[in-house]
């Protein structure tokens, strides 16, 4: 099956917010804003430079 994605542990919500858009202006692609997703979770999802999904959450 392969890699889905990684993901890491920023600890709160206004740290997933705030690298989201420090990332988001030094060009990085956003593809999931941050959000609470249905199974509870706050993140984010972005592409690292070779098109991984890295999922920034608390």
């Amino acid at each position: 099956m392969g890699l889905t994605h990684f993901a890491v542990s920023l600890g709160s919500e206004s740290a997933v917010r705030e690298l989201t858009e420090r990332l988001k202006a030094r060009g990085v692609t956003i593809i999931g804003e941050p959000r609470r997703t249905g199974d509870g979770y706050y993140e984010s999802v972005i592409l690292d430079p070779e098109g991984n999904r890295v999922e920034l959450t608390v």
